[in-house]
């Protein structure tokens, strides 16, 4: 599949914006990245090195093609690399120099890393009044906790996330990826457009906060309300989802399904889907309210009827009867699945080798200005020397 979109306006919707991304590994990367996809001309600064020494650490994270992370195909796409080093007085006026010409910085190193580097964001917004600074950490920019290191794991745990992924008396688990990166990046993504929405009425830029664990924590539904007004502390359930039912992971003959017939027409038709026409009918069963006070007799009843059958003979009933289900998909069924392809999920790109690779599509899909895979994920400091050509020739902004 050809990576780049069918648009009449392929550069995307950020097209002319020019960020500066000073950040590694996960958060901040993955911020910039997103913003890549949709046009924006990042501008990724990394240390420079030996390969496989130097640069963004992610570079050798997990499973590695010609010595290169994958991961890294899909978290650096879009971007160009220029090798500063940031401990270098030299180095550091270039990146200084390059913030005086950009829209939009994003970082995530630990709060106060930035101000030594003789980077103080107040200090390049002064110089650059348009400057937007997205600043990602563990804690925040503030507060007690701010200069503790924090990774993505101890964001998910002080969120309230790590707490209820477990069954229940059994030691919680963490989701098999870095979601409270993620979560955090998406959170830097949405502060910058509204920034840059914002600036196109006042002309000035401006700092946004974003800190991990508040960003998995700004996710977690009714857990505050439910303990400040009956002091519940919600604990693990497994499968389940606790007060709303019934929705839950079902055993089946070859595999297990997952069932959300928590609506109540849904419900309905679920009971009567399985031939359970008796609580399709019980007026107590009518509201999520009556439902969650029986959900072990509901739930007894779906796992009765789903444990003979395999997935797919589930799923044809459950499709019939427009019940929302599906299987627990591991990667293989992703990359064989036709919706995924039709919908431009999974999108092949050529690597300099001239071997190809599966990555992940552009998300969310805009109609008429689309974001795209506009090249590949760029070898340590390949865009060294024409990043500092652009910064000769272009003057600061005023």
């Amino acid at each position: 599949m050809n990576p780049t979109p069918t648009s009449d306006e392929t550069s995307g919707p950020l097209a002319g914006l020019r960020v500066l991304e000073l950040g590694q590994l996960i958060a901040g990367p993955f911020a910039a990245r997103t913003l890549a996809d949709f046009g924006a001309d990042v501008i990724k600064v990394e240390p420079p090195g030996e390969p496989g020494k130097g640069g963004d650490p992610l570079r050798q994270w997990r499973l590695l093609k010609d010595g290169t992370s994958v991961w890294w195909q899909v978290q650096s796409r879009n971007k160009r690399s220029v090798a500063l080093d940031l401990k270098d007085a030299e180095d550091v006026a270039i990146v200084r120099a390059l913030a005086l010409q950009a829209d939009v910085l994003v970082e995530n190193f630990r709060p106060g890393a930035l101000e030594g580097f003789g980077l103080d964001p107040q200090q390049l917004m002064a110089g650059n009044p348009r400057l937007i600074v997205l600043r990602i950490s563990g804690y925040g920019q503030t507060g007690p906790d701010r200069d503790k290191p924090g990774f993505g794991v101890v964001a998910e745990a002080m969120g309230g996330l790590r707490h209820l992924t477990a069954e229940p008396g059994r030691t919680p688990v963490r989701v098999g990826v870095s979601i409270g990166d993620t979560l955090a990046a998406l959170h830097g993504v949405i502060g910058v457009l509204m920034a840059l929405q914002e600036r196109q009425r006042s002309g000035r830029g401006q700092l946004i906060d974003v800190a991990l664990y508040e960003a998995v924590f700004n996710c977690m539904e009714s857990l505050l309300p439910e303990y400040s007004a009956f002091g519940v502390v919600r604990e693990p359930a497994g499968s389940a989802l606790p007060g709303i039912a019934p929705s839950n992971a079902y055993r089946c003959a070859d595999g297990h399904v997952l069932v959300a017939g928590n609506g109540d027409s849904i419900f309905k038709r679920l009971m009567q889907a399985i031939g359970r026409s008796d609580l399709a009918a019980d007026p107590q069963l009518a509201g999520n309210t009556g439902r969650v006070a029986r959900v072990a007799e509901i739930d007894a009843a779906i796992g009765d009827w789903t444990a003979p059958r395999t997935v797919a003979e589930v799923l044809d009933v459950l499709d019939a009867a427009r019940v929302p289900g599906g299987r627990i998909y591991t990667v293989a069924d992703i990359a064989a699945d036709p919706h995924y392809r039709a919908r431009g999920m999974l999108q092949e790109v050529t690597l300099e080798d001239g071997s190809r690779l599966t990555v992940p599509g552009i998300v969310p899909k805009l109609s008429r200005t689309p974001g795209g895979h506009r090249r590949n994920a760029p070898k340590l400091g390949q865009d060294t020397v024409e990043v500092l050509a652009e910064l000769a020739a272009k003057p600061p902004r005023a």
